[in-house]
């Protein structure tokens, strides 16, 4: 028979079949105790309410762990953010298209540098210092920037002034054509004429012409190039490019001959007058003189002085515009330098 509780609500200690309540066991579950928790006390613990109702749950992530410490919460994935629009007036000086180097597109052509080291102008080094201190033009505006790429068919390039040609396939020569030869490139009397020193390369494919012509008995510099826009302007009056000759003649020249030629003589074509006159030397009745004019009429020179009365013995042009035939021997080709080149499109304006 169970002996009855206590007046005060404790439990006699002596009946050993009376199960502990929480509230008498210090608060204390019976998984804490060393018995089995049901299923309302894990669920009461963990912090997730559907363990009380037997229903798998997601741990709170504010949860401590056994350590005590708040879990950390997982990673989300970042967020991209729509962008700003700046409603900010533009600057007053701010860069343009307008301001962008006049050229070809950076993409496209050759670096200046590089067209002016193989013109044969500069090395690429030196070539950029020209460039840097306002040396060079392209096209009539003077470049300062690097790396400027630019057409070398169809830009014109100056230094200093002076045109460089940059067309690979271009091809200036001068000739001193010797005494007897005819100024064609074919003759079909077989005499010797221009087109036999020039044979090879022309079976090589280059087209050659040469500008303006010299009679047989004439010696002396002959150009000769595949530019015809060159050529056509060398030998056109309006450009007026001089031309200088020595002039064996026959006779003593009085004093006033050289003021009568350069006042003008008329001709059966016109009037015509040398720009310079030089005489040279007197010796054994014949003298010696040196003329410049820009004529181009057929034997002006010997006309001139057929005119005065002292017939040409000998003839030799020595000087085309910026090119001199100097030492060169009879017969022989020579290509022109980047200076001669350069003059000879300034004179003619391109």
């Amino acid at each position: 028979m169970k002996k009855p509780a206590r007046r005060d609500g404790t439990p006699d200690r002596n009946n050993k079949k009376q199960r502990p309540t929480r509230s008498e066991a210090g608060g204390r579950t019976r998984s804490e105790a060393g018995g089995r928790p049901d299923r309302a006390e894990a669920g009461h613990r963990s912090g997730r309410p559907d363990a009380a109702k037997g229903k798998p749950g997601r741990p709170d992530p504010a949860a401590k762990n056994k350590r005590g410490k708040p879990k950390s919460a997982k990673p989300q994935r970042a967020q991209a953010q729509a962008p700003k629009i700046s409603n900010a007036k533009p600057a007053r000086h701010q860069y343009s298209d307008a301001d962008r180097p006049v050229g070809p597109p950076q993409g496209d052509g050759m670096r200046l540098q590089k067209v002016l080291a193989q013109a044969g102008v500069a090395s690429r080094r030196a070539a950029e210092e020209l460039i840097s201190q306002g040396r060079v033009e392209v096209d009539g505006r003077i470049v300062i920037e690097q790396g400027l790429r630019i057409d070398p068919e169809n830009a014109v390039v100056r230094v200093d002034g002076v045109r460089v040609v940059v067309q690979k396939d271009l091809v200036h020569l001068a000739l001193n054509k010797p005494r007897g030869w005819q100024s064609t490139m074919s003759d079909d009397l077989g005499r010797p004429c221009v087109g036999d020193i020039v044979s090879e390369r022309v079976a090589a494919g280059q087209r050659l012409f040469h500008v303006g012509r010299l009679d047989a008995d004439t010696e002396g510099l002959l150009l000769l190039t595949n530019d015809g826009d060159l050529a056509h302007r060398l030998m056109h009056p309006s450009f007026e490019v001089s031309k200088t000759y020595l002039a064996t003649v026959s006779g003593a020249l009085e004093r006033g001959v050289g003021k009568k030629l350069k006042e003008g003589v008329e001709l059966e074509d016109g009037p015509a007058k040398v720009d310079t006159f030089t005489l040279l030397d007197i010796n054994e009745g014949k003298s010696l003189v040196r003329v410049t004019l820009h004529e181009g009429r057929k034997h002006i020179v010997r006309r001139l002085f057929d005119a005065v009365g002292h017939p040409v013995i000998r003839l030799v042009r020595t000087d085309i515009g910026a090119v001199a035939l100097g030492d060169q021997r009879p017969g022989t080709l020579r290509v022109l330098g980047r200076g001669e080149v350069g003059g000879l499109y300034g004179a003619v304006g391109l």
